[in-house]
């Protein structure tokens, strides 16, 4: 089974808030590579400047639906983190 992914840089890096990935078996190593600084070349960079990545969701699928998600670039609407800090926002006005 596969799965993809959805990191959440808090704070973001520059432009990037998200990173959606794929783990062909187990998501739980896939982060831990990430976090250690061995995954993805952005991880890597959002890493070595402090910043954490939080896991916000979790799709089960494969690299096809991993690329769909990727070329809607729009992550923010598929965060939930991003979108209950929306609400928050909103309720405040």
């Amino acid at each position: 089974m596969s799965f993809v992914y959805l990191l959440h840089f808090n704070p973001p890096l520059h432009h990037a808030r998200h990173y959606i990935g794929f783990a062909k078996t187990s998501v739980e190593r896939r982060i831990r590579q990430h976090q250690q600084g061995t995954g993805a070349a952005l991880t890597k960079a959002a890493i070595a400047a402090g910043i954490q990545l939080e896991l916000a969701r979790i799709w089960e699928g494969n690299r096809s639906l991993e690329r769909q998600l990727k070329n809607l670039k729009n992550a923010p609407r598929l965060c939930p983190i991003c979108q209950e800090t929306f609400k928050n926002v909103q309720a405040k006005s």
